[in-house]
């Protein structure tokens, strides 16, 4: 059955009645193929209605602030002496513990790092800005994953597996814990790739589709062009849109009526009200005419580099506050440096630094933090290797993410990799690990949060995933 937003299209009684008749007949073989959550999830009114979480949640949202394109690990946040020392000299494979004779020529790191906080965490003279937050992030240099290239990459962080069509991560939380609002989803996307997977990043797959990410622009438009598509009709009042929706939604009742009551059909109809809902509230969430110029000025919102990042961390900000359980903030592809890291970090870094710590000021003062997982990261991170001259490859065998609030250990260093950046040697860390941690943090046992689908039991950490403890405060 077509998205209300699109229904509303129609001015034709008779055209509506027709597409209502069509929908049934997919409506009937969704709800087939579909699946009722297991017996210890909670009833619900709706499918975005607020469920309790498995056990005492740290965290009520998450915000992910994906660096699309894989930052340098070792030009960031894992400074390596060695690495510095032995520029210019080949890798052997024995010095990694790995068989290989070469694996390549080093490059070392063109940055400057500094200790900071009570912590000792280590950034990059690049965050200056984000070093004021250090006693908030807890850094972990031992992740790894697979997938040397974008597409799989991206798949297996948004979805956990890339050779599968699976629900991303904002789709099992919105499924498992609901919105804590009934004007706005409980997930968003703002300017989300549009590459390297495109909508299955943020796709809901077997899950019931209201779990989808709302997607607000793409990677490639700035936020100020941004809308979220098709949500307003211009051609039709909001007193003649209600009517039609009032018709189709009778025709679904009806249809409930003549048949077993099943959540999923129930969900569809809750869906409708949400999208007419949404055409109000979140043109007012994206107007940021109402935030002061001071708060403009803690995002960079006005300065060049930084304006478009600042918005979307500002919107990211908005929809955390009034209840979204899953925002997800994208830059472009630009971070995918085979040729010029130093010069391709130093602007993008000018981007995000900024922005980022605004964020993090900005949740705290508001007392937002305490229960808000701010995640950092990206597909993979670099070689420590050189490539095309001044440029590094992508490296899926270790690299840093970082999370701050929601529940973590702040000032924390967690995990190291080898002399070189090239392997994890203490506490490594897969993508599925930081999933479930993820989960965990919003009281959501990744065992438990489970979906029956063409007759077995699915979970966004198939087939492992441990939660890691020591991260956690």
């Amino acid at each position: 059955m077509m998205p209300c937003h699109q229904f509303m299209k129609s001015t034709s009684r008779r055209e509506m009645l027709r597409t209502s008749a069509c929908g049934f007949g997919q409506l009937a073989l969704a709800a087939l193929a579909g699946s009722r959550a297991l017996a210890d999830r909670p009833a619900a009114s709706g499918p975005l209605a607020p469920r309790p979480p498995h056990f005492p949640a740290r965290a009520k949202r998450v915000i992910f602030l994906f660096m699309w394109g894989g930052p340098s690990h070792v030009d960031l946040f894992d400074p390596k002496p060695e690495l510095n020392a032995a520029s210019g000299q080949p890798l052997a494979g024995q010095s990694v513990g790995l068989p290989q004779k070469e694996l390549g020529q080093l490059l070392g790191s063109p940055f400057r790092f500094h200790q900071h906080g009570q912590g000792g965490i280590w950034i990059s003279e690049l965050f200056p800005q984000l070093a004021r937050h250090a006693d908030r992030l807890c850094v972990i240099r031992s992740l790894h994953t697979e997938g040397t290239a974008h597409g799989e990459a991206l798949l297996r962080l948004h979805t956990g597996q890339a050779n599968l069509v699976r629900p991303s991560v904002g789709a099992w939380i919105s499924y498992g814990l609901g919105c804590e609002s009934e004007d706005l989803p409980a997930f968003v996307t703002i300017s989300p790739p549009r590459g390297h997977g495109g909508v299955q990043n943020y796709g809901s797959a077997f899950l019931p589709a209201v779990h989808q990410g709302t997607a607000i622009g793409s990677a490639e438009i700035p936020i100020a062009q941004a809308k979220v598509a098709n949500l307003v009709n211009q051609r039709l009042t909001p007193a003649t849109q209600r009517r039609q929706l009032e018709l189709i939604q009778s025709l679904n009742q009806q249809h409930l009526r003549r048949t077993v009551v099943d959540r999923n059909v129930e969900g569809l109809i809750d869906s409708y009200e949400l999208a007419f809902r949404m055409q109000s509230t979140m043109p007012r969430v994206m107007n940021l005419d109402d935030e002061t110029q001071s708060t403009l000025d803690l995002y960079g919102i006005g300065t060049p580099a930084s304006d478009n990042f600042g918005r979307q961390c500002l919107l990211a900000r908005r929809l955390a506050e009034r209840g979204v359980r899953y925002i997800q903030v994208s830059t472009d592809y630009t971070w995918d440096h085979h040729q010029k890291v130093k010069d391709g970090h130093i602007a993008e870094a000018a981007k995000v630094d900024r922005p980022i710590a605004g964020l993090l000021d900005d949740l705290a003062r508001r007392g937002l933090l305490e229960d808000t997982l701010v995640v950092w990261g990206a597909e993979f991170g670099r070689t420590p290797t050189v490539e095309n001259g001044d440029g590094r490859g992508h490296h899926p065998q270790a690299f840093t993410m970082w999370l701050a609030g929601g529940g973590v250990r702040g000032g924390l260093t967690y995990g190291s990799t080898d002399a070189f950046g090239y392997l994890p040697v203490e506490n490594p860390v897969h993508m599925h690990d930081l999933h479930a941690t993820i989960l965990y943090l919003l009281g959501l046992d990744h065992e438990r949060l489970t979906y029956r689908y063409a007759g077995r039991d699915f979970r966004l950490t198939d087939v492992y995933g441990n939660v890691v403890s020591d991260v956690l405060a």
